[in-house]
């Protein structure tokens, strides 16, 4: 009988209670809470992948601000539903000074962590426009978002970004948004799961056909700056950070402070509206919002009837670090370039033990080093390669779960793995390649020897 690092009897115990069928198919919490308790019950500390959890500590500019006003009682006041003017003002900063882009701070929010502002975004787009409700997301992505859409009630559609690059994204995009019930294009760069970071020309490509079709263009920018091939530290000066709000005005940028500024438990990220669609009207939201003003909608209908705005504190602590990065007293970029390092690290330990990587170039350049990679085992679908990962005291979710068309592999997280793991990270591989090599499969009912 094979001996695996995780007990085995321990593994499908879990398994079992959690009710999880497949386990590969599991959201990122469920399967949080899974790893969890295999490893409480078992002992066997996990290298864990499959949640994005910032592994490094909050700036000091953030906590000293936060603590700050904490003292002059701002604890005991409500916030404005929009942000407190300190932080509207350093956002619109941000957006000029990093992104070349301007917003008036009317149209610069905070919110309770990206996914609350992106499900806010869904909520006003999707009723903007009367028979306009549709929901198109450049895949692969953060599998929560179709969860939202699911919650709202919006029909959705979607592809993968891999097959459809450079010139021939044109073409893909218009197919769906001729139709004309498409209300918003939701995707993330740098991309999660794949790390592909989208191109000037394929930014401009969305920019142009959001405006032409009256498509709003939703942009997840939750790990803005860190694609760390280019250098995007320097406040005023390119180059800029890439974004699709420098081609058209119908665009929000929805951007977290969890990743680039590591305020994950704070619960606030940021959202900005370009103006002309801030101001705008649509025919589709008085019923919902209770105004047929996109920007009063969003707030006064949306924001009030979901959280009634942001922790007033935390506001405090975001201006405060947005403000040192404004000045170019913080380098954000080079406190989050640890990732890069890990990342790096963490292919080569993979690779070097019999996996392959799945999204493995950014339209023909090799693939920055980031948050995320993404890999496969021969073999193995990334639905069972989850699974049998756990037996191996390793973690990650299926790449089926995040809308991609490629169900061969898994997405790894590095955030949580740092160097003085890498020893026990690479000894897991060995043993899971040479294991899965002389065909050995962990079994429902034990662990034998494929046939």
């Amino acid at each position: 009988m094979l001996k695996t690092p995780v007990d085995p009897d321990v593994v499908r115990r879990q398994i079992a209670r959690s009710g999880l069928k497949p386990v590969g198919l599991a959201t990122i919490r469920e399967l949080n809470i899974l790893v969890s308790a295999i490893q409480a019950e078992s002992g066997a500390e996990f290298i864990r992948m499959e949640m994005g959890i910032p592994g490094l500590p909050p700036p000091r500019q953030a906590v000293e601000a936060e603590i700050e006003a904490l003292r002059r009682h701002v604890g005991s006041i409500y916030p404005p539903f929009d942000g407190i003017p300190e932080l509207k003002r350093e956002i619109a900063r941000f957006i000029m000074r990093f992104m070349d882009v301007a917003v008036d701070p009317s149209g610069c929010l905070p919110t309770v962590g990206s996914m609350q502002g992106t499900y806010l975004a869904l909520m006003a787009v999707g009723r903007r426009k009367k028979g306009k409700n549709r929901i198109l997301f450049i895949d692969p992505g953060f599998p929560v978002n179709k969860r939202q859409v699911k919650l709202i009630g919006l029909p959705h559609d979607g592809f993968d970004l891999y097959d459809y690059r450079g010139e021939r994204l044109g073409p893909k995009l218009e197919s769906y948004l001729q139709a004309g019930d498409v209300a918003a294009v939701l995707y993330s760069t740098p991309n999660n799961p794949s790390w592909i970071c989208l191109s000037a020309q394929e930014l401009e490509t969305i920019g142009r056909l959001c405006t032409r079709y009256d498509v709003i263009a939703l942009e997840d920018q939750a790990y803005f700056g860190m694609d760390f091939r280019h250098d995007y530290s320097r406040p005023g000066q390119p180059p800029y950070i890439p974004t699709v709000a420098r081609y058209t005005d119908h665009a929000i940028l929805l951007m977290s402070s969890s990743k680039a500024f590591s305020l994950a438990g704070q619960r606030i990220g940021m959202m900005a509206v370009k103006d002309a669609l801030f101001n705008s009207t649509g025919d589709g939201l008085a019923p919902y919002f209770g105004s047929s003003q996109f920007g009063y909608a969003l707030i006064y209908g949306g924001m009030y009837g979901l959280s009634a705005g942001v922790s007033h504190s935390a506001q405090w602590g975001l201006a405060g670090v947005l403000g040192a990065v404004n000045r170019g007293d913080f380098d954000f970029v080079d406190a989050v370039r640890e990732y890069e390092r890990r990342a790096a690290a963490m292919k080569r330990l993979f690779l070097e033990n019999g996996f392959h990587l799945v999204y493995d170039n950014d339209d023909g350049a090799p693939l920055a080093d980031g948050f995320y990679f993404t890999v496969a085992y021969p073999g193995l679908t990334g639905v069972e390669l989850v699974e049998e990962l756990l037996y191996y005291g390793i973690s990650a979710i299926s790449l089926k779960t995040t809308g991609s068309s490629r169900h061969e592999g898994i997405r790894a997280c590095v955030s949580l793995t740092p160097e003085d793991k890498f020893d026990r990270l690479h000894r897991r591989l060995a043993r899971f390649d040479e294991d899965h090599r002389n065909g050995w499969r962990a079994a429902a009912e034990g662990y034998t020897q494929a046939g």
